[in-house]
């Protein structure tokens, strides 16, 4: 019997290539499986009657001009709050059902401007995910509250902060710190922190890039597990309570009565792929309706039952429920 002697560096060479073929494998499989549920979950699913329309924006001077759209939220006076990241706008936009401009602000303050939010008493929330803050304003525009979330890793993409928030029933504020940290983090209304909970993975509970976060009544607090494609849900705690797989890239999301609104598109596109904005019952995750979108990076829904996001270059996309 002839042996063969391999020089132990090339031995450690083909272990490694191994290894990394073998995890390479099942990656690719997990997203296979991945996009294969979430195409039956669509196939399966109604689709919502809900008319398209996209929002045009007035410009309100000479030479003002939008870009893209990163997040839309619509305020209890009838005003719909765009967050968009062009220099030639300010970055927060208050806009009425025309599209008209009625007022602007935060020139100055953002690095990458993320999410907006309106909280139950009409005050707008904006995250910021170039430098990882977050500010409270009037609907006016007048600064209440800047919370400095800290503790950003090094890491080579300008995205390395917070990434979206959500209010609880008490009024506490709830943190998804997706870009670089998988964490969950909880603040007081006054913007001093409570606790935080997450780790890295792929595991149930881990979390792999948590993009988006609502939290219903009952305190069910329901993460959007981007690159893991699916949504986890926990408790004020952090404890795990359960996950819904096979929903692709998990973008946005927004608790409404007993469901939870869903802005995601297929594992295996790259960012910013056409969608759907799905609704989801909030006990089962079974799809109970969709609408095809090329927007899935903000959902909310209006007191009537709209739907709202913004798509890229510069569109707000509005999505009107059927009326008589």
């Amino acid at each position: 019997m002839r042996l063969y002697w391999w020089p132990m560096p090339l031995l450690l060479l083909l272990l490694v290539l191994s290894f990394s073929l073998s995890c390479s494998s099942v990656g690719d499989s997990a997203e296979a499986r991945n996009t294969e549920l979430l195409l039956e979950r669509v196939a399966a699913a109604p689709r919502l009657e809900l008319e398209s329309t996209q929002l045009a924006m007035e410009p309100p001077s000479p030479g003002w001009e939008m870009e893209m759209v990163s997040s839309v939220a619509a305020g209890p006076d009838g005003v719909f709050y765009v967050l968009q990241r062009g220099p030639g706008a300010d970055p927060v936009l208050a806009v009425d059902f025309d599209g008209h401009v009625l007022r602007s602000w935060g020139a100055g303050l953002y690095s990458i401007p993320h999410s907006i939010r309106v909280d139950p008493d009409g005050n707008v929330w904006t995250v910021d995910s170039g430098n990882s803050h977050i500010y409270k304003f009037t609907p006016e525009g007048e600064q209440l509250l800047h919370i400095d979330v800290g503790e950003m890793p090094e890491k080579e993409s300008p995205f390395r902060g917070a990434a979206d928030i959500a209010f609880a029933p008490d009024g506490a504020l709830l943190v998804a710190d997706g870009y670089g940290n998988a964490r969950i983090l909880e603040y007081t209304a006054e913007g001093e922190r409570v606790r935080e909970w997450g780790s890295a993975g792929t595991s149930p509970g881990e979390l792999n890039l948590p993009h988006a976060v609502a939290v219903d009544e009952r305190g069910v607090i329901y993460v959007g597990d981007r690159e893991n494609g699916r949504i986890q849900t926990f408790d004020r705690e952090g404890r795990f309570l359960g996950m819904w797989d096979g929903l692709g890239k998990t973008y946005s999301l927004f608790t409404h009565g007993d469901a939870v609104w869903l802005g995601c598109h297929r594992l295996d596109q790259p960012n910013g792929s056409p969608g759907w904005l799905m609704k989801l019952d909030r006990d089962s995750g079974e799809v109970l309706g969709l609408v095809e979108t090329t927007g899935t990076h903000s959902i909310t829904v209006t007191g009537a039952g709209d739907l709202l996001t913004g798509t890229r270059p510069n569109l707000v996309l509005w999505f009107r429920a059927l009326r008589p």
